[in-house]
């Protein structure tokens, strides 16, 4: 018997303002459920001269 392992990878709806989204804080009820993500952006400096 095959076991069809299905990889679930995490999803953003379409037209969803991401930037918002992921800056939004988890509540108190979320992060006691361990329902939340923990989020590091990373940006490019496209200023610096180096």
């Amino acid at each position: 018997m095959k076991k069809s392992q299905k990889k679930e990878e995490p999803t953003i709806a379409v037209g969803m303002d991401t930037e918002e989204e992921l800056r939004e804080d988890a509540s108190m009820k979320e992060i006691e459920k361990g329902d939340y993500t923990q989020v590091t952006t990373l940006s490019y400096d496209e200023n610096d001269p180096s």
